[in-house]
């Protein structure tokens, strides 16, 4: 289901992308002012505006349906395991951390002591 659905997104993405890529600019009929032909377009005077706006609106449409689905499978995933006897390396490092923290012997002042007697040089 996942791959279907980022499938079409992929899609949808590039098809969104090629749309508004095709569409005139707000400025184009500044042109016609100035001498260039005008009315020379493939769908007409006002087909292509009103038709591409009609596509883009659709595959926008799509494009957001297909990111809430991606977002909405990927914050709700499953958490069941093949193996639950096996935890997770988070859990079993904390739990070293805990065990070692406990496992670590405390000096005493008479071990300190003795470990702070400095040694005679020897001579060779």
């Amino acid at each position: 289901m996942t791959t279907l659905i980022l499938s079409i997104h992929i899609i949808s993405c590039i098809l969104l992308i090629l749309i508004v890529l095709l569409q005139t600019g707000k400025g184009a009929d500044m042109g016609a002012s100035f001498g260039s032909a005008s009315g020379q377009s493939l769908f007409g005077g006002g087909g292509p505006a009103t038709a591409l706006s009609k596509i883009t609106t659709v595959v926008a449409i799509i494009f957001m349906l297909t990111s809430l689905s991606m977002a909405y499978i990927s914050g709700h995933k499953s958490s069941q395991t093949i193996m639950p006897d096996i935890t997770s390396s988070a859990e079993s490092s904390v739990s070293t951390a805990a065990s070692s923290k406990e496992e670590i012997p405390v000096e005493s002042d008479s071990t300190k002591a003795a470990s702070t007697k400095e040694d005679p040089p020897k001579s060779k």
